[in-house]
């Protein structure tokens, strides 16, 4: 069996299309935790997950921002554009789609870095490294950016390219 279409039984489609899912969502997965490290590089005087880890409620906004993330990455990989009735390794790993999620990722950490630093540079009297006083104010700070990889991944996943 070296192409999926009509003559393939509906399971094995199935099987595919979960085959398929669970790659791009382990993929993305990846890409999330190099985001996290990003964010820690990115703001070395704020020791996130040290201080997410003082507070029950920061805890509870750190996870629930990743399962915001899982389910966007998830809907996305499940949703994203395939063809079939080709090979099936070009529909399990489709490399211009990871191309496209790869490049997504690089060019929103540029984007969210130069916004936050022109942010910060344009709001003197709102020191974002204070958000570091707080372990609450930390998972804020943290749940957000996990819902920003998100909605990145989500998009690059769902393209029609």
């Amino acid at each position: 069996m070296s192409e999926i279409g009509l003559a393939v039984p509906f399971y094995i489609t199935m099987l595919l299309w979960l085959a398929k899912t669970v790659i791009l969502a382990f993929i993305c997965g990846l890409l999330a935790w190099l985001g996290i490290r990003a964010l820690d590089a990115v703001t070395p005087d704020i020791p996130a997950r040290q201080r997410i880890g003082e507070s029950p409620l920061a805890i509870g906004l750190f996870i629930g921002g990743f399962f915001i993330l899982a389910g966007l990455v998830v809907d996305g990989a499940a949703t994203a554009p395939s063809v079939i009735g080709g090979p099936i390794l070009s529909y399990l790993i489709d490399f211009r789609r990871l191309g496209l999620v790869a490049a997504s990722f690089i060019v929103s950490l540029l984007i969210v870095l130069a916004m936050f630093i022109v942010v910060d540079r344009m709001t003197p009297r709102i020191p974002f490294k204070n958000v570091d006083k707080d372990p609450n104010a930390v998972g804020v700070f943290v749940f957000g950016y996990l819902v920003f990889f998100g909605l990145i991944l989500h998009a690059a996943l769902s393209s029609p390219i």
